[in-house]
């Protein structure tokens, strides 16, 4: 067929296999009511926060009425849903903005799923509830200035007791959502022991500062903030009980590791369907740039990255459902792999697009940009593949 004949052009669709297929009809539906909720809500306004580096605080509200609509009856702690359904809104968030699915995932992934796990009945009926509803904030604060990689080893945050109370002393850095979270659930050495303990500690907390991390070039949306901690006085009935080792944690982060793999995925979708669809509207030498071999070769490329990386986490997703859990060396695998698939893919995007492609405008640029924390966050490339090739030879190459 000519290009003077082709009157509409086939759907821009980043799922060629219909892994959305797997989904049950009332899943789907769910994924539907997101994915209008991103176009209708954010896709407008999103570009506007990134450039200022502020937050659509007016959009939480609305994120907790359709979380509470879209769970399933009696629940009230946490949301219950399948592996697959939870990375494919995970991906549908991250498609169109990766801040709001760092946001959110901050917030239930790693917050709420802290209390969920390792605190008592006491502390899940308190804070849980409204958490579910967005109308608390949670924020998750592990890494610190002089500690990422070494997190394992070598948190230098402590805890000791002093009565009925904890004193924490020490300094945090990159905790999203901690600029205006209501509870930040705080990882700390024990200053006798060694133990690492987990502690939720509400803001405006004696010895609790926080301030606003400036000047990033990715993920500009979301709010990562500095903490100090100068004697911070929190009561022992917000020590997370369950919590006792860097094991508990390193548990939450093989969780959120494969959930970092689902969002590279949607990076990755959404930066193929946008250089799609530019190809397809923008003209140079008297017709569209898709018809060109080499927009074209582009074009089959991301999309076979995006292809393979859906499949691998489908199949991840099935094998989490039939266990109940997930190995280090699957979620690490997916992460590493997954997000360097992403990043290839972003940058192939961003180049297609010529000098528009740092342009905001076209959305692109933006996933670009933000591509570059989801490859760093939740260990590094280099820190899943060890734990890979650790499990895969049993010789651990760590120092």
């Amino acid at each position: 067929m000519s290009q003077s004949s082709l009157k509409q052009p086939p759907p821009i669709n980043g799922d060629l296999y219909d892994i959305e297929s797997e989904l049950s009809d009332d899943e789907r539906a769910i994924l539907l009511r997101w994915r209008a909720f991103m176009h209708d809500e954010v896709a407008p306004i999103i570009n506007d926060y990134w450039e200022r580096g502020e937050f659509p605080l007016q959009l939480i509200p609305k994120i907790g009425a359709l979380t509470m609509e879209t769970i399933g009856k009696g629940q009230t702690h946490y949301p219950r849903m399948s592996p697959l359904l939870s990375g494919m809104l995970t991906a549908e968030i991250a498609r169109v903005d990766p801040s709001l699915c760092s946001f959110i995932g901050v917030h239930r992934r790693l917050c709420m799923t802290s209390i969920w796990l390792f605190g008592s009945q006491e502390q899940k009926d308190r804070w849980l509830p409204p958490m579910l509803r967005f109308e608390i904030i949670g924020s998750w604060v592990l890494t610190e200035p002089l500690v990422g990689s070494g997190a394992a080893r070598g948190l230098l945050t402590t805890a000791r007791r002093e009565g009925d109370f904890w004193v924490l002393d020490g300094a945090k850095k990159w905790s999203g959502n901690a600029t205006f979270a209501d509870v930040n659930c705080i990882w700390a050495k024990h200053a006798e022991t060694g133990a690492v303990n987990g502690f939720l500690v509400e803001r405006g907390a004696p010895g609790y500062h926080v301030e606003k991390i400036h000047d990033k070039i990715s993920k500009r949306v979301v709010q990562n903030a500095m903490i100090r901690l100068e004697g911070c006085r929190v009561p022992e009935a917000n020590r997370l009980p369950g919590a006792r080792a860097f094991d508990d944690v390193a548990r939450q982060l093989t969780n959120a590791r494969a959930d970092v793999a689902w969002e590279a995925v949607g990076i990755a979708r959404g930066a193929y369907e946008r250089a799609l669809a530019y190809a397809l509207q923008r003209e140079q030498f008297g017709r569209a740039i898709a018809a060109f071999q080499i927009q074209q070769l582009n074009l089959a490329k991301m999309l076979g990255n995006v292809t393979a990386m859906q499949s691998m986490m489908a199949q991840l997703a099935k094998l989490m459902q039939r266990e109940g859990s997930i190995s280090p060396e699957r979620s690490s695998l997916a992460k590493a792999w997954c997000t360097e698939k992403m990043r290839e893919t972003v940058a192939i995007a961003r180049a297609m697009l010529g000098g528009n492609g740092i342009l905001l405008e076209h959305d692109v640029a933006r996933l670009f940009a933000d591509a570059e924390a989801v490859y760093s966050y939740e260990g590094s490339y280099e820190i899943n593949s060890l734990i890979v090739g650790k499990a895969i030879t049993g010789y651990s190459a760590f120092v």
